[in-house]
């Protein structure tokens, strides 16, 4: 049986289990301060670091699982175990979301008061934690796709941190309290685009839609375009899990084509589709042009 796919996060496995327990640890420290404090603004945002949390999470059970054997029961292996997660954290944090904006709406009509002092230096410590989880994650957010995502989260909070920041500071300068609910409902519309954006991606990848960095056009034009080759049908392209494309196809070679002309094209082939069309796993069935053949296409 042929060896598993890995994953190019697999290699940076050990960064993001470093930056994991780092996010996990102030995710703790933020919603224990943001209940003594009563700041909304807080716990908002300790909302929005749990979808970090369970993000890195996710990546991490990803890459366990895509390290496991494929069997006669599963032939990709585990590989779409990353996609059912995101998927269900997905639907989660579209509930989160609407909770908070729920929960701002409730503090526009009615602020408590708000402890700005605890929220500012949980909030500084955070931005110095997410600057850090950056410079960790920054080598792997460049090789694989499941580790830019959890480098984007890390992004996506420095900002929250910094709008922390900003809240915190105007309370304390002039007891504005409707700062904290402004803050927080912003921290969840800015929630809401990147969680309907993950569902997006989760359900593309699971109808089996073209990658979102694989340019089918091109491909396809490049099989027909190949020299001996007659003509291209069947052609699908589809990923397995986040970096992992796959593509497989049916192509008919010139009559006049040898068989070992034929195996070199389909080995150019291959190449090509590996080191510039970001294709990596490719099932190619090859024949010579035949009079009357009818190609079977869905």
């Amino acid at each position: 049986m042929a060896t598993n796919t890995i994953s190019a996060g697999n290699k940076h496995n050990k960064s993001l289990k470093i930056v994991f327990v780092i996010t996990l640890s102030y995710f703790v420290v933020e919603v224990i301060v943001g209940f003594i404090s009563n700041s909304l603004a807080l716990l908002s945002d300790a909302a929005h670091m749990l979808t970090d949390v369970a993000g890195q999470a996710l990546a991490l059970f990803a890459i366990w699982m895509a390290s496991k054997p494929r069997n006669s029961k599963k032939s990709y292996g585990y590989l779409r175990t990353e996609i059912f997660s995101a998927l269900i954290n997905a639907i989660v944090l579209i509930f989160i979301s609407g909770y908070i904006l729920y929960e701002a709406w409730l503090r526009f009509e009615n602020p408590p008061a708000v402890a700005g002092i605890p929220m500012l230096i949980v909030s500084v410590c955070g931005l110095l934690i997410n600057l850090i989880s950056m410079k960790v994650l920054s080598a792997g957010s460049k090789e694989s796709i499941n580790i830019k995502g959890a480098f984007l989260e890390v992004v996506s909070d420095m900002l929250s941190s910094i709008a922390v920041i900003i809240a915190g500071i105007i309370i304390l300068a002039t007891g504005w309290l409707l700062i904290d609910p402004i803050i927080s409902a912003l921290i969840g519309l800015f929630i809401l685009p990147r969680t309907f954006g993950l569902l997006k991606e989760s359900v593309d990848i699971l109808l089996e839609g073209v990658p979102k960095d694989v340019n089918f056009t091109a491909v396809e034009k490049y099989l027909k375009e190949k020299p001996g080759v007659e003509s291209v049908h069947d052609v699908h392209v589809w990923s397995l899990t986040s970096g992992v494309n796959a593509l497989s196809g049916h192509i008919i070679m010139k009559p006049e084509t040898t068989i070992l002309e034929m195996n070199e094209i389909i080995f150019e082939i291959k190449q090509e589709l590996n080191s510039n069309y970001k294709i990596n796993h490719t099932t190619l069935e090859v024949h010579l042009e035949r009079e009357g053949y009818i190609p079977n296409n869905i």
